[in-house]
């Protein structure tokens, strides 16, 4: 479990990494994917990615990718689909990478999107395994909106699942969202548009929860001095090392005190 002074040290940068957010508006970008239930793989393959959207803060506007898009424009009908799901996916894997490309130097913000199972490193090795190249976002322009919120307002700021929970505390609408659970069950029904729509969904609540923790209307569950990190366990680590440090400078000035007066003698 982190110390309160840990606790208070994230939350300044988590503050500060809000304030950039809110500095670069223009530049910030929302992104969410769907895909395959990454549980229940045996074989240990990595999930198959079916939709990704990304959503521009400041304007809005919203760019997606997606198989069955893909599978439009070149005719594929959706009953053959899962015939070319290789083919698909790349396509529409090698669309985002060349959005990205175009777009390095944009902060990305996501959700929890932060390793093999789920995040950026699933999207580049899916494109590596179907034998594409991806373009590699640094870290330093990605921002997990998820850790963030936590960073800010503590672990218990929200009931489980998080997401959820915080989107019903605010009174934001669930239309065509869809869990985790119910996205991988779309996907093996085919549902292809209704697993699109809820990848379209998600971004515009990240977006939604964005500018409400930036102006300060977001309603959470988090008590006022884990707000303001004024947490009274704080001050009973500040006091255990403050005696710390003045032992420390107590016994220094004892030794050169006694050097002192040795050399005296």
């Amino acid at each position: 479990m982190a110390s309160e002074i840990e606790k208070r040290r994230r939350r300044k940068a988590a503050l500060q990494t809000l304030e950039d957010l809110g500095r670069k508006e223009e530049h910030v970008l929302l992104v969410h994917y769907s895909c395959e239930s990454f549980y229940d793989r045996p074989e240990g393959q990595t999930p198959r990615v079916t939709s990704i959207a990304v959503r521009n803060y400041l304007s809005a506007q919203t760019v997606s990718f997606s198989i069955h898009k893909i599978a439009e424009v070149e005719r594929v009908d959706v009953s053959d689909i899962e015939n070319n799901y290789d083919r698909l996916e790349k396509e529409m894997l090698e669309e985002f990478f060349n959005f990205l490309r175009e777009r390095k130097t944009h902060i990305w913000v996501h959700w929890n999107m932060r390793d093999i199972n789920y995040g950026f490193p699933a999207l580049e090795h899916r494109f590596r395994v179907l034998g594409g190249k991806p373009e590699i976002l640094e870290d330093s322009q990605k921002v997990d909106l998820a850790r963030l919120l936590i960073a800010l307002y503590g672990a218990r700021y929200t009931g489980h699942p998080r997401l959820e929970s915080l989107m019903k505390k605010n009174g934001m609408t669930d239309l065509n969202f869809l869990t985790g659970k119910e996205e991988a069950d779309a996907f093996e029904n085919k549902e292809y548009v209704k697993l699109h729509q809820s990848t379209l969904r998600k971004v515009d609540v990240f977006s939604n929860i964005l500018g409400r923790t930036l102006d300060g209307s977001l309603k959470t569950n988090a008590r006022w001095f884990d707000i303001h990190g004024m947490n009274p366990n704080l001050w009973a680590e500040v006091a255990a090392q403050h005696w710390v440090v003045v032992l420390i400078g107590l016994a220094a000035s004892v030794l050169s005190i006694g050097l002192a007066i040795a050399n005296i003698f």
